[in-house]
C-alpha cells in the first residue's frame, strides 16, 4: 500500500456512519444523532430521529415529507460555508445524484476531507451538476465500481422505453422506478425527448413528484392511475415502484409490459429473475468509468470507499499508487430500487 498522511484525528468511520468525535457531529447516520449533516434523502443517508439537521434545502423538504419534520438545523445552500466547531468547517458541493444532493467538503486547519455521499456525473435535468474539487481525502461510494457496469447514454434508453410503448398500443408500459429521483428523471428525460402526452402515477408517487415542481422542475401532465379507468391506459406510460410491478395493483393494468430503470439492469439475470420485459439500464449512480476517472480528477491523497463493490477499487487504487481503504458502514448495503 502506497504511504501517505496519516489519517487526520478530528473524523472517524464508524459502523453508524462518519462521526466527528471533537464535536459530536456526524454525515449520515444510521441512528438518530443529536447534530447530523446529510447529504441527500434517500434512506441509507437520511433518516428521522436526528435533532438538528443540515442539508440543503430541497433535502430538507425530502426528509420532512419522507420523516417528519427535525426540531432543529438549517438550510445550506451550494457553495456556503458554515462553521460547526473546533475550527471545522462544512461546504455543500452540488453531487448530481437527485434533487438537493450533495458533497459535503470537511475543512479543518488546511485538510480538506470530502464526503461524496452518493453521485453520479452525467447531466441529469433534475438537479444541479456535480461539482469536482480539490482534497486530500475523498470518501466515495462504490455502487457500480465493477468494470462491467458502464452506462450507456440515457437518451438510448429513453427512446427504446418510448418503442415499447409505440410497438404494444394496447398494453400499458409500466415503469418501476424509485419514487425519489429516479421516476422524476425518467419523466424529465421524457419530455426532453419530446414526448408531452400525460404520464400516468401510481399513488407512491405523486407527493415527490409535486415536490420536485414545488423546487422548479418542470415534468409536465401527470396524473394519478387512480383518476382514470383502467381500461383507458391501453398505450399509455405508468410510473410506479418497482416493489408494485408484479401486485395485484399491476394485474389489475392492461396487459402491462414490465419495465425498470436502473443500473442492475445491466445485469441480465436480475431482469430475467424480476420478470422485467423492458430492461432500462438508467442510474442515479457513477459507473465505473466514472469512479475511476473522478478520483483521477481530484485527485486525492488517500481515498475511502463505501457503499457497493470496494475490492475491486481497492485494487485499481493500489495498481496506481493510490492509497485507499475500505470503510464498513452500517446502512450502506445495495439499494436495488434507487441504483
Amino acid at each position: 500500500m502506497p504511504t501517505g498522511p496519516e489519517t487526520p484525528r478530528w473524523i472517524k468511520a464508524e459502523r453508524e456512519g462518519l462521526h466527528l468525535p471533537t464535536i459530536g457531529w456526524w454525515i449520515d447516520p444510521s441512528r438518530a444523532v443529536a447534530n447530523a449533516l446529510v447529504t441527500h434523502g434517500h434512506a441509507d443517508h437520511a433518516r428521522g430521529g436526528h435533532g438538528e439537521v443540515w442539508a440543503t434545502a430541497a433535502t430538507r423538504d425530502i426528509i420532512d415529507l419522507r420523516y417528519g419534520k427535525p426540531p432543529g438545523g438549517g438550510d445550506v445552500a451550494y457553495g456556503e460555508c458554515i462553521e460547526i466547531g473546533d475550527s471545522i468547517t462544512a461546504t455543500f458541493l452540488p453531487a448530481g445524484h437527485v434533487l438537493g444532493s450533495a458533497q459535503i467538503l470537511l475543512e479543518r486547519q488546511g485538510e480538506r476531507i470530502i464526503v461524496t455521499g452518493d453521485y453520479k456525473r452525467r447531466p441529469d435535468p433534475t438537479c444541479a451538476p456535480f461539482t469536482p474539487a480539490p482534497c486530500d481525502i475523498l470518501i466515495t461510494e462504490a455502487t457500480f465500481a465493477l468494470p462491467i457496469f458502464t452506462h450507456p447514454p440515457i437518451e438510448r434508453e429513453i427512446a427504446r422505453l418510448r418503442a415499447g410503448r409505440d410497438a404494444n398500443p394496447d398494453r400499458t408500459i409500466l415503469v418501476g422506478a424509485y419514487a425519489l429521483g429516479k421516476a422524476q428523471r425518467v419523466i424529465a428525460e421524457l419530455r426532453r425527448s419530446g414526448y408531452h402526452e400525460t404520464i400516468w402515477l401510481h399513488g407512491a408517487m405523486t407527493a415527490m413528484c409535486d415536490l420536485y415542481q414545488r423546487h422548479g422542475v418542470a415534468l409536465g401532465p401527470l396524473t394519478p392511475v387512480s383518476e382514470t379507468p383502467r381500461g383507458d391506459l391501453k398505450g399509455q406510460i405508468v410510473i410506479c415502484p418497482p416493489s408494485a410491478l408484479n401486485s395485484v395493483w399491476a394485474r389489475r393494468l392492461p396487459d402491462p409490459v414490465n419495465a425498470v430503470a436502473s443500473g442492475w439492469m445491466r445485469v441480465r439475470q436480475r431482469a430475467v429473475q424480476s420478470n422485467v420485459e423492458l430492461p432500462l439500464i438508467i442510474s442515479d449512480h457513477c459507473d465505473w468509468n466514472e469512479l475511476t476517472a473522478t478520483i483521477l480528477e481530484v485527485a486525492p491523497q488517500e481515498t475511502w470507499i463505501t457503499h457497493g463493490r470496494e475490492d475491486a477499487l481497492l485494487h485499481w487504487c493500489a495498481m496506481r499508487q493510490i492509497r485507499a481503504r475500505a470503510l464498513d458502514l452500517v446502512g450502506r448495503e445495495d439499494e436495488d430500487e434507487a441504483a
